[in-house]
């Protein structure tokens, strides 16, 4: 990211209340500390999001009959209503959510947002279209600013702000969320040097993962990102879109300690049922 340098005049006072935030890690530096403290004042100019919550979530059966799994209650909540809440804490209020299986259940559910204090869009995806598909149909509503993409059947306790932070740092396309899983077999394995993701296998062999690296199913996106979409009707993120960034050397890791959570299977729902206490 281009970055000028200027050289400004503080009191020493208020230079010692910046200098207390200066940790080394999240923080680097006196410069960077500064520039933290006015992004978070200005603003992160992240205001929107996409949520994919189309999916038929077969693995959720019987379940998902007459649910579809953006529904399914977590200690009297929507599964979905977490991460809405998520996004209002961090002033991210325009959201899109693309829909699919029981879409309508959905929509009446969440309405316009009013109830959640956001503004709430509705794609209806026409059929089984891929995470890249899903994206790639909301294309028209975006403009010129990052946005965050974020799979609706997971549970996530992340550190937003950090995150944008962190990404606007890098001079990535996307800034993918990792997370740590004893067994990666089952979700996307990931594997990292420095703050780049530079490798990555969908759901790999248990014979071959090297990694306890994880994808966590949550990213912030530059909306240059829609370049690389194929014309296809179908396709994936992981799969069709990933590996090019990979290879350009666009797709940054940020990895976080929070409790997730990916609601995929009756087992991990009853896993969710007892441990989640965000």
């Amino acid at each position: 990211m281009e970055r000028e340098r200027i050289s400004i005049t503080l009191r020493r006072q208020l230079l010692q209340k910046v200098d207390k935030i200066v940790d080394g890690m999240k923080i680097r530096n006196r410069s960077h500390a500064i520039e933290y403290l006015l992004t978070k004042a200005l603003g992160r100019g992240i205001s929107r999001a996409v949520i994919l919550a189309g999916g038929p979530g077969t693995n959720m059966r019987p379940f998902t009959y007459e649910t579809p799994k953006a529904l399914i209650p977590v200690h009297n909540k929507a599964l979905l209503e977490y991460t809405i809440e998520l996004l209002k804490k961090n002033q991210i209020v325009d959201v899109i959510i693309s829909i699919g299986h029981l879409g309508d259940k959905v929509r009446e559910h969440f309405g316009k947002g009013d109830r959640f204090g956001i503004n709430i869009q509705y794609v209806q995806q026409p059929k089984l279209v891929g995470t890249g598909g899903a994206l790639a149909g909301v294309a028209g509503m975006f403009f010129d600013e990052p946005f965050i993409l974020v799979h609706g059947d997971i549970l996530i306790d992340i550190d937003l702000e950090d995150m944008i932070s962190f990404h606007r740092d890098q001079a990535a396309l996307v800034t993918m969320a990792l997370t740590s899983a004893a067994d990666p077999s089952h979700y996307g394995m990931v594997s990292v040097r420095r703050n780049e993701v530079v490798g990555f296998s969908e759901k790999p062999d248990t014979r071959s993962y090297r990694s306890n690296l994880i994808n966590a199913g949550l990213y912030i996106c530059d909306p240059m990102l829609f370049d690389y979409l194929p014309p296809a009707e179908s396709f994936s993120l992981e799969k069709d879109v990933f590996p090019q960034l990979i290879d350009e050397n666009k797709l940054a890791a940020y990895m976080f300690d929070g409790e997730w959570f990916d609601v995929g299977t009756p087992e991990a729902y009853e896993r969710v049922l007892q441990e989640w206490r965000v």
